[in-house]
């Protein structure tokens, strides 16, 4: 079983303390947890740009 998932989830959780979902009902939840996600790989996405502008 690949272990992927599980870091991500642990990144979101801890590094960005995101513990608990606020919302209620089924769509609520699947459109924050689509935005929270879209904030990890936004972030994921600016750091790279970061890391490939400092070697230039």
């Amino acid at each position: 079983r690949s272990i992927q998932a599980e870091g991500t989830f642990g990144i979101i959780k801890y590094d960005r303390r995101y513990k608990r979902i606020v919302r209620r009902g089924l769509d609520s939840v699947r459109v924050e947890i689509f935005l929270v996600s879209i904030g990890h790989n936004l972030y994921k996405i600016y750091n790279k740009q970061m890391r490939l502008r400092e070697v230039a």
